[in-house]
Parts: structure tokens; sequence; C-alpha cells
């Protein structure tokens, strides 16, 4: 008997997700005036998105290749224009947004490794695959944030790639045989049952960048599991992107493409921004009764979460009946896990019988 890794991913999802989204209502997404969940009430006495959205309310996400900087020209564009900043996604977002102050073990994010990937790529016991679907979840956690912030607050966005570029790393591994065919196949399944249920970017912003400059970053970064990224990958990276995810996007999102001296021009990237007219995409169609349930989507965590659980034997990302029953009760013994939020004595809450 077996069971899938990703439901294991989520060990105690709908719990991990209510505290996450609870978190986050309060230091992401809401206001003091706006501090109670959003929902079917809410819509019916009136509260609607359309009104707080402003021409700087757009989702930008800002792709490159490997240490192309795109972190800090992602930063420094949002305090530009007023937007807030979301770092990229790592394996460990699931604790940063459900308030652990410390990461919890890999058992319990993903059983992977980014550091193990790039020492050994094409490791027999499936972590590349593994890293790969777990980080494409984390994405679209991320991006159901980004979104939640969008339409809650009408602040813009900023993010460092999102689930709809994701693939390019996959397309990578595959050519570069880090992973099987049939890890694709269940990644584009999995990618298509879920990225349908969101809008992309209002704008995707490329850092072209020459790998062998990328690699050269890389080696100067001070990481020691970067040190060997070949530049096969880094080529396969790059070539997804401007001969897949580029073009495709470039239909329902607006693009602009800069060298690395060009994106180090702030001002001019401002500029561009300001002089795009944002005159196609989903965006254009969507109204309050549309925003409603978008809305009532990225605030469910869990269901955002479970749009990636497909039924499917993959020996990458499956376990065994016995391992995940010790795995699930090892994360419950944790500190503050055993009960929901607020409700755990061993921690420190108080008043528990009140609530």
């Amino acid at each position: 008997m077996t069971l899938r890794a990703i439901q294991l991913f989520f060990p105690s999802v709908a719990k991990a997700m209510k505290t996450a989204n609870a978190l986050q209502k309060v230091s992401l997404h809401m206001t003091a005036a706006r501090r109670l969940e959003y929902g079917w009430w809410a819509y019916m006495l009136g509260e609607r998105t359309t009104p707080r959205l402003k021409p700087s309310s757009k989702i930008i996400s800002v792709d490159a290749n490997l240490a192309s900087g795109k972190g800090a020209l992602a930063q420094k564009l949002a305090n530009k224009l007023g937007m807030l900043y979301m770092p990229e996604a790592d394996t460990f977002y699931l604790d940063k947004m459900s308030g652990n102050k410390e990461p919890l073990p890999v058992d319990f994010n993903g059983m992977c490794s980014l550091e193990k990937f790039y020492t050994n790529p094409k490791a027999t016991d499936g972590n590349a695959y593994r890293l790969r679907v777990w980080m494409y979840n984390m994405r679209l956690l991320q991006y159901s944030d980004a979104v939640e912030h969008l339409l809650t607050t009408g602040q813009g966005v900023i993010l460092e790639r999102s689930p709809f570029s994701d693939m390019v790393f996959l397309d990578a591994m595959f050519k570069q045989g880090y992973i099987r065919k049939e890890c694709v196949q269940h990644y584009n399944e999995i990618k298509h049952n879920s990225i349908c249920e969101f809008l992309p970017p209002h704008l995707v912003i490329y850092v072209d960048i020459p790998i062998e400059e990328v690699q050269k970053n890389l080696l100067q970064s001070g990481k020691s599991y970067l040190q060997n990224v070949p530049l096969a990958y880094l080529k396969s990276i790059e070539d997804s992107y401007k001969k897949s995810f580029l073009p495709e996007i470039s239909e329902k999102s607006e693009l602009l493409v800069y060298d690395a001296t060009q994106a180090q021009d702030i001002e001019r990237v401002a500029e561009d921004i300001e002089y795009l007219k944002f005159e196609k995409g989903p965006w254009l169609e969507q109204d309050d009764v549309t925003y409603h349930h978008m809305r009532m989507l990225v605030e469910d965590k869990d269901k955002v979460a479970t749009l990636t659980h497909i039924p499917k034997f993959l020996p990458e990302i499956t376990i065994g009946a016995h391992d995940y029953h010790d795995k699930y009760y090892a994360f419950r013994s944790l500190p503050g896990k055993k009960y929901s939020q607020g409700y755990n004595a061993d921690i420190g809450d108080k008043y528990i019988w009140l609530k």
C-alpha cells in the first residue's frame, strides 16, 4: 500500500493553511478597518473589490536565470512604485507564513533539499522531482497570497518568479536527465489542474544575462552548493525561458525585457511600466462578481493546496503507509502542532477554555 508524498508535504494541511491564512490576514493583507475574514456575507452586505483598485493595482513578476539580480530589481522597483515586494518563495515558505519561529525539518517540507539537488542532481531517491513539485506548490501558495493582497488592499505586488514560469526549471531538469518523462507528465497534469484557477501576472519583466555571467555570479555567491552548477543546465533554463515561457506569457501579459545594465536603471524601468497601457489579458474581463470568487479561492489556502493533489502513483513522490503514519505523528508531536492555533498549552496558549 502506498500514499502519495504530496499528501505528506502538507501533513496537517487544513490546520497549517488555516493558521497561515489567519496570520497573513493580519500581517500581510489586512488593515485596521478590514480585519474580518472576507466571505459571502461580506459580499452580500456590499463589500466590493473594484472601488479600491488603482492603476498601480498590478501583479508584476520579475523573472531571470539563477543569480541574475532579479531580487534587487524587484525590491527597488517595489519601493519606487509603492508596491508590496514578495521575495522568491523557497522550500520553507509554508513555515514562514505559518508563523514558525524556525523552519521545520525537511520531512515536513516536501522531503526535498535544494542543496542536495545542486550537489547531486541525479540522486536516485527522486529528490530532484520532489523539489520541483514542492517548489511549484510553494509558488502557487505565494501567488495566492499576492492575489489576495492585491484584491484586499488594492496595493500592487512584485514577485520573483511565479507558478506560471516554474516550468522552465522542469524543462531544464528533464533535458539534463535529472527527472524522468513520467515526472514531466505528472507535473503537467497538476499544473493543468491548478494554474487555470489563477490569472497570470499583469506584467512579466525578464532580465536577460549571458549564462557565462550567471555561472560567474554563482561562483561568487559564497554558497558551496552553487559552485558546480553545470553550464548546460543554465543554458537549458535560458532556452526554456526564451523559446517557451516568454512567447506564451506575452500573449496574455505585458512583457518587458532588459539586459543586466538596463535592469539596474530603476528610473527607466519604472518609466517603461508607466507607459504600458495594459490593454490585453484576462484581467480586463474581470468585475466584482469574478473578483468575489477569486477572493474566496485565494483566501482558502487549504483549497489552493489541494488543487495539486492527484491520486497517481509515482515512485519519486510516493511513500509507504507506515512511513506516512510515522511522519504524520512525528509532525503532530512538535511543539504547538497537536491542536489548532491557540489551543496548545505546550507553547503557552492560555484561556483555551474560552476559545
